[in-house]
């Protein structure tokens, strides 16, 4: 996906600025690295973004806009990862980070297919300890990822230009 068409779906800074949630952050709204595209910043918005969105709680943007601000990470990509989950993925989102708390912490699971956000709601410190566990993962790869297919384009762009540069060098003499 190009960068062009992920800045079509983001909110803008105007629509971040206004959020009635967002209030308390102020004047920390205004810092330029917040918007900017670039190789950093996306990764770290998208280690944030993760991360935030594996945490069982309500209104996971406002951690990962703190996130965003105090890692100068993109505020508008880090609040549109969070959105992987969503009413409808909760239950497969958040399964297997369950079974995983509850395997470490020696406790009885529910099997995935009797899972409900009730069951969830008993079984709060094998949920949050298998969340934050798969969200760190999960987040590094993400960041390191992204980082590794930013510097593989930009490295493509440049082989690209070098060879046209070669070509149009062999034409001029």
């Amino acid at each position: 996906m190009q960068l062009e068409t992920i800045k079509k779906y983001l909110p803008t800074r105007r629509e971040i600025r206004s959020n009635k949630y967002l209030k308390f952050l102020g004047d920390h709204l205004h810092d330029p690295n917040l918007w900017h595209f670039n190789r950093r910043s996306v990764a770290r918005a998208t280690g944030i973004g993760l991360f935030c969105a594996f945490l069982p709680m309500p209104f996971e943007m406002i951690p990962a806009a703190i996130g965003a601000i105090l890692w100068r990470a993109n505020l508008p990509l880090a609040l549109a990862w969070v959105w992987v989950s969503n009413p409808l993925t909760w239950l497969p989102l958040y399964g297997p980070p369950y079974l995983l708390g509850a395997w470490l912490l020696d406790r009885p699971s529910v099997p995935l297919d009797q899972l409900t956000v009730e069951i969830f709601g008993k079984h709060l410190a094998a949920l949050w300890l298998g969340c934050l566990l798969v969200g760190t993962a999960v987040s590094t790869i993400g960041y390191f990822l992204v980082n590794a297919i930013w510097r593989s384009k930009v490295i493509s762009s440049w082989q690209r230009r070098r060879e046209e540069r070669k070509f149009r060098r062999k034409f001029k003499k």
